[in-house]
């Protein structure tokens, strides 16, 4: 758990260089990849990094049953996605005092879980983009699409990156989609590929269609140039 709060306190005190602003919707998909991308590969669990009983707890302290997640919850109450942010680490800290005072805690960082060393080899398309296009709501919710999208991607390589997992081949792919969407647009601003999409986009429905549209034409250019540079 002790990596998992060393990064939540990096967030805390820098949002803009992780998830671009301080706001518990991107925070939420940013930590949902991060940790799902550790319990693919094997790294730790979500009890683990500390999140285990946190959507119970805030239930509890919300006096609420409804289904939505910790992140909708204290936004709910909270009236903005900045005040949400902050307020997110005050509740995460008071939980963390009370899972600490109910039992005693093991901390340890993270480490592989199996004695098998092999890894995941995710084809980031097939695997992960695919169901999210097939169900996009099921996965980014109705609000922000294709902003919960990035933040998801972004927590995912991160973890990979942090446990130094190799990227697969598909995913070193997925890397220079960036610099694709900037020269495709003539943009070099620093802005994220979601940004410049959804920029260009009436909204973020849109903007998640059009990244579909604009991956599948990045794939196929670079298999096209894959053919040429073979044939020549």
């Amino acid at each position: 758990m002790n990596d998992f709060y060393t990064l939540l306190q990096k967030i805390k005190e820098n949002p803009v260089m992780y998830i671009d602003k301080p706001s518990i919707t991107c925070l939420d998909s940013f930590l949902t990849g991060y940790i799902d991308g550790l319990i693919t590969l094997g790294f730790t669990t979500i009890d683990s990094c500390g999140m285990e009983g946190f959507q119970e707890w805030i239930q509890e302290r919300a006096k609420t049953n409804v289904s939505q997640s910790w992140a909708e919850i204290i936004l709910f109450g909270s009236g903005s996605e900045k005040i949400a942010f902050n307020r997110f680490f005050e509740e995460f800290e008071q939980f963390l005092k009370q899972k600490n005072n109910s039992k005693i805690q093991k901390n340890e960082d993270i480490s592989r879980l199996s004695e098998d060393m092999s890894f995941p080899q995710f084809d980031i398309y097939n695997e992960i983009l695919s169901n999210i296009k097939k169900r996009p709501a099921m996965y980014l919710g109705a609000n922000s699409p294709i902003t919960i999208l990035d933040m998801l991607l972004r927590g995912y390589s991160l973890a990979r990156k942090e446990v130094s997992v190799p990227p697969t081949e598909p995913e070193r792919e997925f890397e220079g989609f960036q610099l694709w969407v900037e020269e495709k647009y003539g943009i070099n601003s620093g802005q994220s590929w979601s940004k410049i999409i959804l920029f260009y986009s009436v909204d973020e429905h849109e903007a998640l269609q059009k990244f579909f549209e604009l991956f599948e034409e990045y794939l196929n250019r670079n298999k096209n140039l894959e053919i040429d540079e073979n044939c020549g």
